[in-house]
């Protein structure tokens, strides 16, 4: 819908909350227009639920924006294809990780396709990046942040001065939720383990410390380091992953390289509820993506994922669904109201009328407001209320225009701008076209047969009103000895 080389330039500065600082700030990437982003993927050991679908969303959102306003985004997500969960499924199930892990990587690449996510510029296993997680792991051994117990490696949190920055947390708390994963061998409960010592019917590698498997935090520091290099611009994932999975990549990277600051911005997305409860496998409060995308359309979807500020909660209930259906309806409606001018216009017969820089005044103020909302920490829902105000524009003045610029201008704005947003409003899901295409038989068979009633009557002046408005939206009417047959243009 756009590119880097001919994309509208945003002039203000784009502002980000981050996690680290928790406040708003100037985003000033480290390497002028280059961009380079590590988002948190999934774990592969089961459906994602819709709330994992939002951080997809959001962060497929976020990079639209950025190279929308400019910048050449690098954009990385992993898949977690080997872990506790995944070993523990895959036993359940008899059969190997691996296996397990193509299964429902190939569902999370059928969910990405329907919700219109980019394609990242790689999707990293952690299996293809034991070796660069051996090397880290090495490092931080070597430099005394790291220890060796019968074969297992942890992170010695008390040797990291800096630990605790990102989630704030008072050393009690964050000892309290490390216990909820109790190890004799770490000397600190906050320990974790870099390195996990090779258990019978576990997947393992070879490692200075013996067979083994690296641990969870271990994947994100190694794999971001290998595609993005440190420091980077954005690190991404939900609230969820702040403590303990982000803390203990910022303590393992900054101790294994020598760098204070791996991440220049944390973004982290917030949860999606149901009855205001966190929505998650643990309380059993879940939907799966491929109930919900199964029931609902794909856009539709997206537009709810997007519809409220990124860092907020999202209450999930088949009404809000439904509206979104709705306001989907109603985007889609304004390009055929469009479309249909358009059309007219070029025909001729209509001349430069007030409207026509009532509507280019319109467009221009709608654009330069959602710029204004997505420069204020990609504030989605304040965007989507200009492009509904582009609607009501559309609705008030496309009929009166007289000149194709304006409405071409007005139909290259609303297409994308909710391109930028991730919503295509010119592709119907197949079943979408199946059913519009059913209707429309339906709408013209009815016609034609009203058509030939009033020939009978001998009202040929409503017998040609009839073919001639078919004409007009692109329908040939033929009249045969077995009656009017018709076929769209």
């Amino acid at each position: 819908m756009y590119s880097l080389e001919d994309t509208h330039r945003v002039p203000d500065l784009i502002h980000v909350f981050n996690t680290l600082s928790r406040s708003k700030e100037e985003f000033m990437p480290l390497d002028g227009k280059n961009v380079r982003v590590y988002v948190c993927g999934p774990t592969v050991y089961d459906y994602p639920h819709i709330g994992n679908a939002r951080s997809f969303v959001v962060f497929d959102t976020i990079r639209r924006y950025l190279e929308y306003s400019g910048y050449r985004v690098h954009f990385i997500t992993n898949f977690t294809d080997v872990d506790d969960k995944m070993i523990a499924r895959a036993h359940d199930e008899g059969i190997a990780v691996a296996e397990l892990a193509a299964k429902f990587i190939a569902e999370y690449q059928r969910i990405a396709k329907e919700l219109n996510l980019k394609p990242a510029n790689a999707n990293p296993r952690a299996t293809e990046h034991i070796d660069d997680m051996v090397d880290m792991i090495k490092r931080i051994v070597d430099n005394g942040t790291g220890y060796v117990v019968d074969g297992n490696v942890y992170f010695d949190v008390s040797a990291f001065a800096a630990y605790g920055s990102l989630s704030k947390m008072p050393v009690d708390q964050m000892t309290a939720e490390a216990r909820i994963e109790p190890d004799e061998n770490k000397q600190d409960p906050r320990d974790f383990a870099l390195w996990k010592a090779e258990k019978p019917g576990e997947p393992s590698w070879d490692s200075p410390w013996g067979k083994g498997r690296p641990g969870w935090h271990a994947e994100c520091s190694a794999m971001s380091r290998h595609y993005l290099g440190v420091p980077f611009d954005i690190h991404g994932g939900g609230q969820d992953l702040i403590f303990p999975h982000h803390e203990n990549e910022i303590a393992q990277t900054a101790s294994a390289y020598s760098i204070k600051t791996p991440v220049k911005y944390w973004l982290h997305n917030g949860f999606l509820t149901i009855n205001k409860e966190k929505m998650s496998k643990s309380l059993g409060n879940f939907f799966t993506a491929r109930e919900v995308l199964d029931h609902y359309n794909h856009q539709a979807v997206r537009l709810f994922l997007i519809s409220a500020q990124y860092r907020q909660p999202l209450d999930y209930s088949p009404e809000v669904l439904n509206q979104a259906t709705q306001s989907l309806e109603r985007l889609r409606n304004a390009l055929d109201v469009l479309e249909g001018r358009l059309s007219l216009i070029e025909k001729g017969g209509t001349k430069p009328a007030q409207a026509d820089s009532k509507l280019a005044e319109a467009v221009k103020k709608i654009r330069d407001g959602f710029e204004r909302e997505m420069n204020d920490d990609f504030n989605t829902p304040g965007a989507l209320a200009e492009v509904f105000a582009l609607v009501k524009s559309v609705n008030t003045y496309a009929s009166k225009v007289g000149k194709a610029s304006a409405i071409r201008e007005a139909r290259s704005a609303l297409l994308e701008l909710m391109s930028v947003l991730g919503i295509d409003l010119e592709t119907k899901t197949t079943r979408e076209a199946s059913a519009s295409d059913e209707l429309l038989g339906q709408v013209v068979d009815l016609l034609l047969q009203i058509r030939e009633e009033a020939r009978k009557s001998k009202n040929y002046a409503l017998s040609d009103r009839i073919r001639n408005g078919l004409a007009e939206v692109g329908i040939t009417v033929s009249d045969t000895k077995d009656g009017p047959t018709w076929k769209a243009e």
